[in-house]
C-alpha cells in the first residue's frame, strides 16, 4: 500500500510540475508575441497629402493610378466660368517594387512636364512606440518640354530639375496625422544669376479625420527668402477634402498652385489666396493588385 501511495503521489506531483511548465511556456510565448512589432498603418489615405507626396506608398505588386486635375483661377471671372473653362492635368502611375520601395512616373499638361521618382521607406512607426515616426526618402526628376518664347533653343539638360525630400510623419491618433518634409531642389537653369540653382524648402501637411471615410487635409510649402528673387512668387498652401470610396480615394482640392510637382509649385507659385488666385480641382487614386495571390 505504501508503494502504491508513493507511486500515485509521484504521478500527481509530476503532473502538477508538467502543468506548471506548460503554463510558464504558454505565458512566455504570449509575452514574446506581445513584443512583436506592429506597424502603424493609414497615416494618410493617399500617396499625396494634396500636392506633396505623403508617407504612404503602394504595397508590393500594387499599381496605383493617380489623376490630378486643377481648373483655372476662381478670380478669372464669369467669362471663364470662374476657372472651369481651363484645366491642368497630371496622370501618374506608381508601382510597389517592395512594401518599402516604389517607383512612379507621370506627365503633366502644365509646361508639358514629364516626371519620375523613387521613394523608399527607411523607418516605420510602431504601435508600441519603439519607433515614434515613419520616415521615407524621395528623389524625383522633372523635365518640361513646352516651347516658351525666348527659350525655344534650350535642350533637355536646361529644362530639367531635381528634388530630394525627407518625409517625416507621425500618426498621433486614429484621427490625426502630421508630416514634415525638408526639401532640396536643384535647377540646371535659373532665370538670372541672382537666383539660386540650389534651393532649400520645408513643407508641412496634416490630416484630420472627421468621419469613418472622410478627412480634411492641409498643406503648406515654405520657401525661405533670397533664393528666388527675379520673379514674383508666394508660398504654396492648399486645403483638401478626402473621401474614401472602397477601391479609390477622391480628394477635392483648393490651392494657390496650379502645378502639382515640387520643382514647380514650391518656387513658381505667383498667386495668393487673398487675391482669389485659387485653383479648384481634385485628385483621384485607384489601386490595382497585380501580384497573384498564393
Amino acid at each position: 500500500m505504501k508503494k502504491a501511495f508513493f507511486v500515485i503521489l509521484s504521478f500527481i506531483v509530476t503532473g502538477r510540475l508538467a502543468a506548471q511548465d506548460n503554463l510558464l511556456n504558454a505565458l512566455n510565448d504570449s509575452m514574446s508575441a506581445s513584443k512583436t512589432k506592429t506597424y502603424v498603418k493609414g497615416t494618410f489615405k493617399a500617396t499625396h497629402i494634396i500636392n506633396a507626396q505623403s508617407i504612404e506608398q503602394p504595397a508590393n505588386g500594387n499599381l496605383n493610378f493617380v489623376i490630378q486635375h486643377r481648373f483655372g483661377q476662381l478670380n478669372s471671372g464669369s467669362y471663364n466660368f470662374f476657372g472651369l473653362d481651363n484645366a491642368t492635368l497630371r496622370l501618374g502611375l506608381e508601382y510597389g517594387i517592395t512594401d518599402d520601395l516604389d517607383v512612379g512616373v507621370g506627365r503633366s499638361s502644365y509646361l508639358k512636364t514629364f516626371d519620375g521618382y523613387l521613394k523608399y521607406k527607411i523607418l516605420k512607426q510602431t504601435e508600441r512606440e519603439e519607433m515614434p515616426v515613419s520616415v521615407s526618402i524621395l528623389g524625383s526628376v522633372t523635365n518640361y518640354t513646352q516651347d516658351i518664347v525666348g527659350k525655344d533653343y534650350l535642350n533637355a539638360k536646361y529644362r530639367t530639375a531635381y528634388s530630394a525630400e525627407l518625409l517625416i510623419a507621425r500618426k498621433f491618433s486614429s484621427a490625426f496625422s502630421l508630416q514634415v518634409t525638408p526639401t532640396f531642389l536643384h535647377y540646371n537653369l535659373v532665370p538670372t544669376v541672382a537666383d539660386k540653382n540650389d534651393v532649400f524648402a520645408v513643407s508641412g501637411g496634416g490630416r484630420l479625420k472627421i468621419t469613418k471615410r472622410m478627412s480634411i487635409n492641409a498643406e503648406y510649402n515654405w520657401l525661405p527668402s533670397n533664393q528666388v528673387v527675379s520673379t514674383v512668387r508666394h508660398d504654396s498652401w492648399s486645403l483638401g477634402w478626402d473621401i474614401e470610396t472602397g477601391g479609390h480615394v477622391f480628394q477635392l482640392v483648393f490651392s494657390n498652385s496650379q502645378s502639382m510637382l515640387p520643382s514647380q509649385y514650391i518656387t513658381q507659385t505667383p498667386g495668393t489666396w487673398g487675391k482669389g488666385d485659387i485653383f479648384f480641382g481634385f485628385n483621384i487614386s485607384r489601386n490595382f493588385n497585380l501580384k497573384k495571390k498564393r
